[in-house]
């Protein structure tokens, strides 16, 4: 969604207390209304509490958790009053397709994406619920056999932004492979790997900013020359010809329409701090 109103932050998983301090230091104020989604975890009230007081320890007045399941249905008119005043809304880690199948085409869903779109508030989340926030997602696609045609799948996520692949845990747990396979399959999709502690600001759609201790790599297959996909059997490896890479720390930005690399200014920088 360029020239959304809202900005986006996903954190590739590990250690979330840089992500929480950010988002209250930069983000919101100690009034603002937090909303913590749980539904990617099966143990939602153990991670709902841990982050309601992690945002609370940070001064946080106003902080909720909101579990979403086949026992708790999304269109609830509670749901939906507590998240058209929610100023934050952060999405936990677990499984990524529990968040497709209890919020994906929901009023709830729609209602979040409506906001996002027209208003300044913040959508934020880390590992499994950073991965879900483009219009398509990775579940599927490990180690070796990533490399090999049909084994990375992809599927529906909750479209706070396009065309856009995020990869969670990526140098941590190997996912090379896998981002690589799904940006040769959609080369008009920008592939996003987030290293544990490490995410990424999103603002207007389009301009990625990086935080955290780690890389981020972005994978482009706008200028890919040649690809055997279309070629091979299931099952067989992949050949991608002239897939392009960067490597990307804190102090730098990527910038998803033009597709183009650069090192943020002194100043810019400074301001931010």
């Amino acid at each position: 969604m360029e020239n959304a109103k809202g900005t986006l932050i996903a954190l590739g998983g590990g250690d979330d207390d840089g992500l929480i301090q950010l988002i209250r230091s930069e983000i919101c104020s100690i009034d603002s209304h937090i909303e913590v989604i749980t539904t990617a975890t099966l143990e939602p009230m153990e991670s709902g509490q841990a982050y309601k007081e992690a945002f609370e320890e940070l001064g946080c007045s106003s902080v909720r958790f909101m579990h979403i399941d086949e026992d708790n249905l999304a269109d609830k008119p509670e749901n939906l009053a507590r998240i058209a005043r929610a100023e934050v809304i952060f999405f936990t880690g677990g499984n990524q397709l529990r968040l497709k199948e209890f919020l994906s085409g929901t009023q709830l869903h729609q209602l979040m994406q409506k906001r996002f779109q027209e208003e300044e508030i913040t959508i934020s989340g880390t590992s499994a619920g950073a991965a879900a926030m483009s219009n398509r997602m990775i579940y599927e696609g490990y180690g070796s056999y990533s490399l090999m045609k049909g084994e990375v799948k992809t599927t529906d996520g909750l479209s706070f932004i396009e065309n856009v692949f995020i990869d969670t845990h990526f140098t941590e747990r190997g996912r090379f492979g896998r981002l690589a396979h799904a940006v040769s399959k959609r080369p008009e999709f920008v592939g996003i790997g987030l290293g544990e502690e490490t995410g990424i600001i999103i603002k207007n759609g389009n301009h990625v900013e990086v935080f955290g201790t780690g890389v981020v790599t972005i994978m482009d297959g706008s200028k890919v020359r040649y690809s055997n996909l279309s070629e091979v059997d299931e099952g067989d490896p992949i050949a991608i010809e002239n897939l392009t890479m960067h490597l990307l720390v804190e102090g730098h930005e990527y910038c998803l329409t033009d597709r183009s690399f650069r090192k943020l200014s002194q100043q810019k920088k400074n301001v931010q701090a």
